[in-house]
């Protein structure tokens, strides 16, 4: 018998299969999970199916107060659910404290959010309003890198607009998923969240159904593209939040020390795998050599490690498969560039890499040109402005991008030439709940968060009365 089971039609029940959760520090699985049939996920959509209208006609203030319930059982429950995700993910406690106390936020946050009718017209003449209806059923399909953060950003605008939804969170890292799944059985009726796990197996088969009407969608642009593609029969609608390759513009005034020290933080988040991380550090030349110096040194110091450990900066990589591909971007690294600080995967159990700092690449390399999704951070020099704005759009992504500067209207100026959804200045990664997240080319379709992220779960509807 599984350890955690699947949420269906608002029942706890065991999959047709099972599953081992490997901790990506050991390299050795840590629990057996439920693992669903096509035959469960039909039953997940039957029940979200049956479901969703009478969860529709919930007044929309007592939804909301349904999700401030679930935002406290989230709080009731973050050391728990703090140690799973360090346990399945790798990340840090730190960091998975961090996530449980976004995660928790984030619904607060939602329970605020309005879909409110917007009147267009209201005379003698007639009467036309804009109103906000539930699409019915949602699939939602999440990434390995946050899985309970990126959970709830589904469920949360999902039941919110009053759809049901079906979850389903990536094979790697299906234990919070799950877990939240026995917190959303007593919160919501049954049917409402349905959360069902897989082996990478379930996902057309979900995206193609006839009874869903709408994918959120997580992950790689590769996988999104897939999705896309399986929703179109059915003309679906999506919202793909994808990948990334973050440029940060550094020009010549920024105090190089404090500056390194936000770009390292905002490169080697969970060790690296974070969509909206720094990929690529355009660094001037005047302060290039600086720059890299004080990058190998917080490198250099950081401490790699099991994430239960104490004192742990930055944990493993999630899976055996990223693990191998950042090994291949370290080999790309050691043949066009110079390795300034790591370059190596660790001697021991478990997916670890070496937080890696390389210099003296440039655009066209593997290094700088793909999204690296690793402890690894690409430096690339420049001395012209305009150049430089160029290069950082070049890149097929546009999901976020930084300017660092001393002279913030400067940098402002500069970053409203960057090409992608979040551009930032003298930050990064700086997002919440009442943020729009959107990307430009291929970092995605639509929006998240916020009440445009809200929109996104609704059919709009136009009312017209002629008096």
């Amino acid at each position: 018998m599984a350890d955690y089971k699947l949420l269906i039609g608002g029942k706890l029940v065991d999959g047709d299969f099972q599953m081992d959760v490997v901790n990506p520090a050991t390299g050795t699985p840590f629990v057996t999970v439920a693992r669903a049939s096509p035959a469960q996920a039909d039953q997940a959509i039957a029940a979200a199916k049956a479901g969703q209208p009478g969860w529709a006609s919930v007044p929309y203030a007592d939804r909301q107060a349904r999700l401030l319930v679930l935002a406290d059982a989230i709080a009731a429950n973050a050391h728990d659910l703090a140690r799973l995700l360090t346990l399945e993910q790798g990340k840090p406690l730190p960091e998975a404290q961090g996530e449980v106390a976004w995660t928790e936020g984030f619904l607060r946050h939602y329970a605020t959010l309005e879909l409110s009718d917007r009147i267009i017209q209201d005379d003698e003449a007639g009467y036309i309003a804009v109103r906000h209806r539930p699409l019915g059923v949602v699939v939602g399909i999440i990434a390995w890198n946050f899985p309970l953060l990126v959970a709830c950003w589904k469920i949360g605008p999902a039941v919110l607009a009053g759809n049901a939804i079906v979850l389903k969170p990536a094979p790697t890292t299906p234990v919070t998923a799950l877990a939240l799944g026995a917190l959303c059985r007593d919160i919501f009726p049954a049917g409402v969240v349905n959360i069902i796990t897989d082996a990478n197996d379930l996902g057309p088969h979900l995206t193609a159904h006839p009874d869903v009407a709408k994918i959120g969608f997580t992950g790689s642009t590769a996988t999104g593209k897939r999705i896309a593609a399986g929703s179109a029969e059915g003309l679906k609608r999506v919202t793909l939040e994808l990948g990334g390759n973050d440029p940060a513009i550094v020009l010549e005034d920024v105090d190089v020390r404090e500056t390194a020290k936000a770009i390292f933080g905002n490169a080697f988040l969970n060790a690296g795998q974070v969509c909206l991380a720094v990929k690529r550090a355009y660094v001037h030349a005047d302060i290039y050599d600086a720059m890299c110096a004080e990058l190998a040194t917080l490198a250099q110091a950081a401490i790699v490690g099991d994430g239960l450990e104490q004192g742990t900066q930055i944990g493993p990589i999630q899976n055996a498969a990223q693990y191998e591909k950042v090994k291949g971007f370290l080999d790309a690294a050691r043949a066009d560039g110079t390795i300034v600080a790591g370059g190596q995967a660790i001697e021991r159990a478990g997916y670890f890499i070496a937080p890696t700092i390389v210099r003296d690449v440039t655009d066209g390399m593997k290094i700088v040109d793909e999204e690296q999704f690793g402890p690894i951070l690409p430096v690339i020099k420049f001395d012209d402005v305009e150049d430089v704005v160029a290069r950082a759009n070049a890149s097929d992504y546009g999901l976020g991008g930084s300017v660092w500067s001393a002279n913030v209207e400067r940098a402002a100026a500069i970053a409203a030439r960057i090409e992608s959804g979040q551009v930032w200045v003298n930050q990064h990664i700086a997002i919440g709940p009442h943020i729009p997240m959107a990307g430009f080319k291929q970092s995605g379709l639509g929006v998240e968060q916020a009440e445009e992220g809200l929109a996104e779960y609704s059919q709009l509807q136009v009312i017209n009365i002629k008096r």
